[in-house]
């Protein structure tokens, strides 16, 4: 029992400022360090971006400038410009903005007047300048604290506002902006609003076609049918199916705003799918064969939506607005008219989707006895603990997909595995430990994924059998040795995500976990350095005396050394394809049997350590 006495002294206030840095993941959800693209530096910029989108769909500025350099991060619309005496309230005073009358927003992105706020209250540096009617205002925060205000004056600039600020690194740590993810979300505004420009440094973002050119712009294998794009008041949507693909694919998206973890609208939409093409083929087909390797992109605007969450990542609302239409019967009447017009008028359409989907289910009734024996091997081996040390989110729970924070290792040995088990974080951490190498799963079909004891354990272990819905862990994480038998094992692993769960990799799940290459140290100091430049500097600063010792693998990190790379310093390095080439064209360069091109491309590319340290 606690005998802190409890007294009028104990009730504290805390300002609005105060509140938002205190509780940060209450406001822009998980802090992290810019290595996954929920993390919350991208939060920050899409909070700012919002606003200036909001502009754009009332009819305001047909363009968007986004600058981030070094950390510094520049927005400017062009639309009307904040009214100058209520530049500060809108960025400091919470519950306070336009978007609370519905006849201005209607179908606004961000309704509860925290979005700007929450930048400001998070940034080491925060300016605000609004430009209208001639005259401007100017106000510079440090924390959220004015130390800048400048009175209104004239400006002949186009009117508009334009937000710059730095996230404090006291809260996100050493974070970084990685550009794929800032791009990502760039061409998705641009996506959902054709005829939007975005100017992002230097580089121009527009779209003409909407959600059609998301799917042609992501889709990198070959696709069975054109591309399918239909249009309705308040929805739009895209799909086709795609060949030697085994995952759904989905893209969601709700006034403008990502949901990446789906929501009543998607999971209407995935209901609606199956029902209509059931109605249309009549033939009550299974709707895990109707939507294998469907690709697809869903956008509905509602009035006051309602999010799970503050990062509007998930949709709660089961309403198309306050009393009104259901979400599912808009969607499934929307879809059930206008794909079932759209298979009339395209025959050959339907011919292709037809043979994909009797193709789907006649090798799924091929595969059910080795799947009904591969889950069977995995609840026994699951209830064991022989692979799966899980963490207390999961425990007992093997389902649940309350991932937000969660992280799961995936190593080589037991000696690693020991040494992350013993020191990770027993309430969102788990650790799968691997036994040899993986099969190279390139050029097989899925059914080696519950013929191999490994693949099928792991696809249980992250709970995707049915796809990345139910997934528990929001961070995959590669732990291997950082040698050339290491190395193999995390393509290996990668080759089998690309191959079976692109989603994974595309969607920022997969990461690899950087381990320091040597410990530099004197009885005063210990450095861990990650490169041969970093154990340069650590020498030089511990001076004479310096003990030197070259990690070879994660085996021979102890334990209580372990704590200091997996912890809130943790580095991560996420795995990210480009759009030079396709995932397909990828795979078979690095995994298939090109060798002699391989050879080249090896020799060419060749580095010796002495050319390493040279360079660096």
């Amino acid at each position: 029992m606690s005998k802190q006495a409890y007294t009028e002294d104990s009730i504290r206030s805390l300002d609005w400022k105060e509140h938002i840095r205190l509780r940060p993941g209450m406001y822009i959800g998980k802090v992290g360090d810019g290595s996954s693209p929920d993390d919350g530096v991208y939060v920050l910029l899409k909070e700012v971006i919002d606003n200036c989108i909001d502009e754009y769909v009332m009819g305001h500025g047909k363009t968007i400038e986004v600058s981030i350099k070094n950390n510094r991060v520049s927005v400017r619309d062009f639309g009307r410009g904040i009214p100058l005496g209520k530049v500060i309230d809108c960025v400091s005073k919470i519950n306070t903005g336009a978007k609370y009358d519905s006849k201005v927003f209607k179908k606004s992105v961000g309704l509860n007047g925290v979005g700007t706020k929450a930048v400001n209250a998070l940034s080491s540096y925060f300016k605000i300048k609004s430009v209208r009617e001639g005259k401007s205002k100017l106000v510079e925060f440090d924390k959220g604290i004015i130390f800048n205000e400048e009175p209104i004056q004239d400006n002949s600039s186009r009117k508009g506002t334009k937000v710059t600020f730095i996230p404090d690194e006291e809260l996100f740590g050493k974070y970084r902006f990685i550009n794929e993810y800032v791009e990502k979300m760039l061409w998705n505004y641009c996506y959902l609003n054709p005829g939007l420009t975005l100017l992002y440094n230097g580089n121009k973002f527009i779209s003409k076609n909407g959600l059609y050119d998301l799917l042609e712009r992501d889709i990198d294998s070959e696709i069975l049918y054109p591309i399918i794009q239909l249009k309705g008041e308040d929805i739009e949507l895209a799909l086709t199916h795609c060949k030697n693909q085994y995952s759904e694919q989905y893209f969601s998206f709700v006034n403008g705003q990502h949901t990446v973890q789906g929501g009543t609208h998607q999971s209407s939409f995935r209901e609606a799918i199956a029902k209509t093409i059931r109605e249309f083929y009549g033939k009550n087909y299974d709707a895990v064969d109707i939507r294998q390797a469907v690709y697809a992109a869903i956008s509905i605007k509602i009035i006051e939506p309602v999010f799970e969450s503050q990062t509007k990542t998930k949709l709660g609302s089961n309403e198309m607005e306050p009393g009104g239409i259901t979400i599912r019967t808009f969607v499934n009447d929307f879809i059930k008219t206008q794909l079932d017009n759209y298979l009339h008028k395209h025959p050959e359409t339907a011919i292709s989707l037809q043979k994909k989907i009797q193709q789907a289910e006649h090798e799924r009734k091929a595969m059910a006895g080795v799947k009904k024996l591969a889950r069977e091997r995995a609840r026994k081996a699951n209830l064991h603990n022989k692979k799966l040390r899980d963490c207390r989110v999961h425990y007992n729970d093997l389902k649940k997909s309350n991932r937000a924070d969660t992280t799961i290792f995936i190593t080589e040995g037991d000696s690693a595995s020991g040494s992350i088990t013993k020191t990770r974080d027993v309430s969102t951490q788990a650790v799968f430990s691997l036994r040899g190498k993986p099969l190279n799963s390139y050029g097989l079909n899925k059914k080696v994924v519950y013929e191999n004891e490994e693949f099928n354990l792991l696809q249980a272990a992250l709970n995707i059998e049915e796809g990345i819905e139910g997934l528990r862990y929001n961070k995959i994480v590669l732990a291997t040795d950082a040698d050339v038998d290491g190395m193999h094992i995390r393509l290996l692993l990668i080759t089998f995500f690309l191959k079976f769960f692109p989603e994974l990799v595309k969607e920022g799940h997969v990461h690899i976990l950087e381990t320091p290459l040597f410990r530099v140290r004197n009885k005063k100091k210990t450095f861990y350095s990650y490169s041969e430049k970093e154990k340069i500097e650590a020498i030089e600063k511990i001076g004479k005396n310096a003990e030197i010792t070259r990690f070879k693998g994660l085996g021979e990190i102890s334990p209580s050394e372990f704590k200091h790379f997996i912890g809130k310093n943790m580095r991560l390095e996420p795995v990210i394809i480009g759009k030079e080439a396709g995932i397909g064209e990828i795979l078979s360069f690095y995994m298939g049997k090109n060798t002699p091109e391989r050879q080249k491309f090896i020799i060419d590319n060749l580095k010796v350590e002495k050319d390493i340290t040279e360079d660096e």
